[in-house]
C-alpha cells in the first residue's frame, strides 16, 4: 500500500515505537501512584517523554508540558482556559472542528481573519484590521488540515503579544516536521496529537501551556489527595486519572527520532516530495489540485480532485488500487468554504517522513492508467 494519509494518522513509524508500547504495558504500573518498581518504571518513561518534548519546542519547564488524549482534548483545554460566553475571538479561515465546534459549545463571537488561501500577507493584514481591544484571544492552526497553507505564526505571534491578546496555536500538522520554537513564540497554549508526524501512538496528545489553566477533567492525581480541588500546578492540574503510559512510551520513542534526524532533515524531506507531486500532477489536465504557487505556504499536504468524479469514488478508485488518502471535507468545513469547495470536498493526499519518490511516482502513474480507464468507459 501507498500510504498517503499521513495528516489523519501515521501508520508507518519507528521500530523502536511499537516496541516501547509493548515493553511498558509488561514494565509500567501507574505512575505516581505507588512507590514500588513498576509504578517508578511508569514516572520514569512519563518524565522521559516531556523531557524530550521539551528539547523539541525549546521549553525550559517541562512540566508545562502535559499529556492528553489527542489534539482535540488539548484544544478544548486551551479555549476553556481563556473564552467565556460571548467572547470575541478571532480565528483563521482554516481551523478545524476541535477548534470552530469548542467556541460554538462556548457561544463565542466568532469572526474569521486570514480567509485568503496561500497568501500569509493578507492574513497578517487581515489580523491586524480586525484585531480589536475586546478581543480575548487569537488561534490559528499552523498548517491547514486541508490545503496545508503554512500560517505565518511567528508574524501573528508579535501582532498577538503587541495587542496583549493571548495566542492559542494548533499545530497538529507540523509538530515534528517544521521547527517550533515555543520560547520564540511565547503563546499561550501549543497544541498537538502525538500519533501524527510525531510518530507515537493513537489516544497521545500534548498540550504546552504558557497561561493560568482550567481543568475539564476531575479526579485524582496521585498529588495533593487531601485537597477537594483539583491541584493548582502543572502538569498535575491538567492530568486527572490514570496515563496512557504505554502511548507515552510510544510518543517518546516518536520524539527521539525526530530529534536525531531533525526537523531540518524531515522539512526537507517533505517538500522535495510535494515538488516531485506537483510536477507530475500538473501535466494531468483531468486533476484540480491546490498547489501554493510560493512553495514556503505549503507542507505535504494537498487537496485534489479528479474532473467529472465524485471526490469520494476518486478516493475509492485510489483505495482499490493499493492508495491510501481522505476524501471529504477532513473535519474543516470553513477551509472549504473559503477555498470554495465546500461544495465538493477533496481528496487529501498528505505526505510523511517515511514516505519516498518511488511512491510519488507510482501514484502518478496510477492517475493516468486510471484517466484512461475512466476514458474508455
Amino acid at each position: 500500500m501507498i500510504y498517503f494519509d499521513n495528516a489523519a494518522t501515521s501508520v508507518m513509524k519507528p521500530v523502536k515505537v511499537h516496541r516501547a508500547v509493548l515493553e511498558a504495558m509488561k514494565n509500567c504500573g501507574n505512575p505516581g501512584r505507588s512507590g514500588h518498581k513498576l509504578s517508578i518504571n511508569a514516572a520514569n518513561a512519563i518524565i522521559n517523554c516531556r523531557e524530550k518534548l521539551g528539547k523539541l519546542f525549546n521549553v525550559d519547564d517541562v512540566e508545562t508540558i502535559t499529556f492528553t488524549q489527542n489534539a482535540t482534548h488539548a484544544l478544548n483545554i486551551a479555549i476553556n482556559s481563556i473564552v467565556s460566553p460571548g467572547d470575541r475571538v478571532l480565528i483563521t479561515g482554516f481551523e478545524h472542528n476541535s477548534v470552530m465546534r469548542v467556541l460554538d459549545h462556548l457561544g463565542a463571537n466568532i469572526q474569521f481573519y486570514g480567509t485568503d488561501l496561500f497568501d500569509k500577507e493578507a492574513t497578517i493584514r487581515s489580523l491586524k484590521e480586525k484585531l480589536t481591544p475586546d478581543t480575548k484571544c487569537v488561534i490559528a492552526n499552523h498548517v491547514s488540515n486541508v490545503f496545508g497553507f503554512i500560517q505565518p505564526i511567528y508574524e501573528i505571534s508579535d501582532i498577538c503579544h503587541e495587542a496583549g491578546v493571548p495566542f492559542i496555536i494548533d499545530v497538529s500538522q507540523s509538530a515534528g516536521v517544521m521547527n517550533i520554537d515555543q520560547k520564540r513564540l511565547d503563546a499561550a497554549f501549543l497544541a498537538m496529537p502525538g500519533h501524527k508526524s510525531l510518530l507515537g501512538p493513537q489516544g497521545t496528545g500534548v498540550l504546552i501551556s504558557n497561561y493560568k489553566t482550567k481543568p475539564i477533567l476531575y479526579g485524582g492525581t496521585g498529588s495533593v489527595s487531601e485537597l477537594i480541588s483539583m491541584p493548582d500546578f502543572l502538569p498535575d492540574r491538567l492530568e486527572a486519572g490514570t496515563q496512557n503510559t504505554p502511548g507515552i512510551a510510544g510518543l517518546s520513542e516518536g520524539v527521539d527520532f525526530i530529534l536525531k534526524k531533525g526537523t531540518d532533515r524531515i522539512f526537507a524531506h517533505e517538500m522535495y516530495l510535494k515538488r516531485r507531486l506537483k510536477e507530475k500532477v500538473s501535466e494531468m489536465p483531468f486533476i484540480k489540485a491546490y498547489f501554493s504557487d510560493d512553495e514556503n505556504c505549503q507542507l505535504g499536504v494537498i487537496s485534489m480532485n479528479f474532473e467529472g468524479m465524485d471526490c469520494e469514488e476518486f478516493a475509492g478508485r485510489l483505495s482499490d488500487g493499493g492508495v491510501a488518502v481522505r476524501a471529504g471535507l477532513h473535519c474543516s468545513p470553513m477551509a472549504h468554504k473559503f477555498a470554495g469547495t465546500l461544495g465538493t470536498g477533496t481528496v487529501r493526499v498528505s505526505l510523511g517522513v517515511f514516505n519516498n519518490e518511488n511512491e510519488v511516482q507510482r501514484f502518478a502513474k496510477f492517475l493516468t492508467n486510471m484517466n484512461l480507464s475512466v476514458k474508455d468507459r
